[in-house]
């Protein structure tokens, strides 16, 4: 089964320089963000292939950008956080796609224009079951969902927006548990529950 997270960055640029020494700080918690792409997609000795990973960041300048990483494909990218931010930081230095067209910058390595909203769109048309993660949610069962591809939405260290709850009014929310926990330790239980089958 296909597992794809996005991850929305409520405060990480979309356009410009990262500071690779301030990752928490003036980079809008890259930090948090890198950790997530870092366990969603990397084991002790190898990558994931069954994983996709989509990287929305909304904090400008400019229009938001999304960065997919594509475990079955993905090359030149490392298991460090500080690694996954620079080629972050490269993808920032280029103009933001259009909306809904990914170019690939190296294998397994793509950003285009949009936001969560796009994101849904896009999965709904690839029949992806969507899953908002959240602690009041019903508790996830891997068992329990037999698609092909599934897709986990989560966000940084601030909660969903406003608007974002009112984009995903509709998904199955589902819960690792009643304590709010760190998105990538969310990542990694769910990848545990789901190899376990």
């Amino acid at each position: 089964m296909l597992r794809k997270f996005a991850i929305i960055g409520h405060r990480a640029p979309s356009s410009g320089k990262l500071n690779l020494n301030d990752l928490a700080g003036s980079c809008g918690r890259m930090d948090v963000l890198s950790r997530a792409i870092n366990t969603a997609l990397f084991l002790s000795h190898g990558i994931r292939e069954d994983t996709e990973v989509m990287l929305h960041l909304m904090g400008g300048p400019g229009p938001a950008r999304r960065i997919l990483f594509q475990g079955s494909r993905l090359r030149g990218v490392h298991p460090d956080e500080r690694a996954i931010a620079g080629q972050i930081g490269k993808a920032l230095r280029e103009p933001v796609p259009s909306i809904g067209h990914f170019i690939e910058l190296h294998p397994g390595f793509l950003h285009s224009g949009g936001n969560i909203e796009q994101t849904i769109i896009e999965w709904k048309r690839d029949n992806v079951e969507l899953c908002v993660l959240d602690a009041s949610g019903e508790l996830f069962e891997p068992k329990s969902h037999s698609q092909e591809k599934i897709g986990f939405l989560l966000s940084d260290d601030q909660p969903f927006s406003a608007n974002e709850v009112e984009m995903m009014e509709n998904l199955l929310v589902v819960s690792l548990g009643e304590k709010w926990l760190q998105g990538h330790s969310c990542i990694a239980i769910i990848h545990h529950l789901m190899d376990s089958q």
